[in-house]
């Protein structure tokens, strides 16, 4: 069975955020990623967790168990002001889990598809 990570910021924390589609989104790449037989966690940071709290949860989560793709979300690269954590979480994912194949995605929904070029990646390297 392939084990994803995906890694990504709770929507119901971020202030003046509709976390509707994004909530919606996450529920579509469960199931996406439940139909192609992967077995998927889902580590979702709070925005009031970025005192280094973010950080010891990621470590907990890598220790847990190998994985096969690590998967971050959208919200933690492409936000303002957060260059810092999206290093931090690559450095993790690369000195915790060093034989993952490492995803990004454009929306949770989309998850899986990324999930499945980066382990392609990985196979053909």
């Amino acid at each position: 069975m392939t084990n994803v990570l995906a890694i990504g910021f709770d929507p119901t924390t971020i202030p003046g955020f509709d976390p509707a589609p994004v909530l919606a989104g996450i529920e579509q790449g469960n199931k996406a990623f439940a139909e192609l037989g992967m077995a998927q966690d889902l580590l979702l940071i709070s925005f009031d967790e970025l005192d280094g709290r973010a950080q010891a949860k990621i470590v907990d989560h890598l220790a847990a168990k190998p994985y096969d793709c690590v998967v971050v979300g959208g919200g933690i690269r492409k936000g303002t002001g957060l260059l810092e954590l999206f290093q931090t979480v690559i450095n993790l994912v690369h000195w915790h889990q060093p034989d993952a194949a490492i995803a990004f995605n454009e929306s949770p929904g989309d998850s899986t598809d990324w999930v499945l070029k980066a382990l392609e990646q990985r196979r053909n390297r």
